[in-house]
């Protein structure tokens, strides 16, 4: 079974995956495919973790590719911390795409940490709305992350060391910078 932990990023998934790697029945990566295009951008292997936020602007192809067989998280955080942590990174990656892609530069009025906001807005919905008919699903929130990531692990049957995976979240990795 494959497993997509969908997400706007900024909200745990490079923890998510280094906790994941602790598994020993599945494989995991953060945004292993997302260089790729056509039919290898979505071709994991079997029992396969994969963060990567990406995969919120492609979630057609990932139903038509995976639909109801694949298990998917909803890996989420609070909104205000979320927007703050992509305000810090305003001139690269996402955001940089989203001001410039999908807002055509925005307005000189709209200020990182809305833009951010409206992002965020964005992406939860687009999950949401893909999320509605799945079967295997669990929502997952960076705010509890230890007991969200043992329900995770009870529901996917996996094996390997909890207690080194649940360490994992005490560890602040990919942190923005002040």
């Amino acid at each position: 079974m494959n497993i997509f932990v969908l997400n706007t990023g900024r909200c745990g998934s490079t923890t998510f995956i280094k906790a994941c790697g602790h598994i020993r029945n599945y494989s995991s990566d953060h945004e292993s495919r997302s260089q790729l295009i056509g039919d290898q951008r979505l071709a994991y292997s079997d029992n396969h973790i994969e963060a990567d936020n990406r995969l919120s602007w492609i979630l057609g192809r990932l139903d038509k590719r995976y639909g109801d067989e694949a298990f998917y998280v909803h890996l989420s955080r609070n909104i205000d911390a979320t927007a703050s942590s992509f305000a810090k990174r305003e001139s690269y990656g996402i955001m940089k795409a989203y001001r410039e892609g999908v807002l055509l530069e925005g307005r000189n009025e709209q200020q990182s940490h809305d833009i951010a906001h409206d992002y965020i807005e964005t992406i939860e919905s687009n999950i949401e709305l893909f999320l509605k008919d799945k079967s295997k699903r669990m929502a997952f929130r960076l705010e509890n992350a230890k007991e969200d990531f043992k329900t995770f692990w009870e529901r996917i049957g996996a094996e390997g060391n909890l207690d080194a995976a649940l360490a994992e979240w005490d560890i602040s990795h990919n942190a923005s910078g002040e």
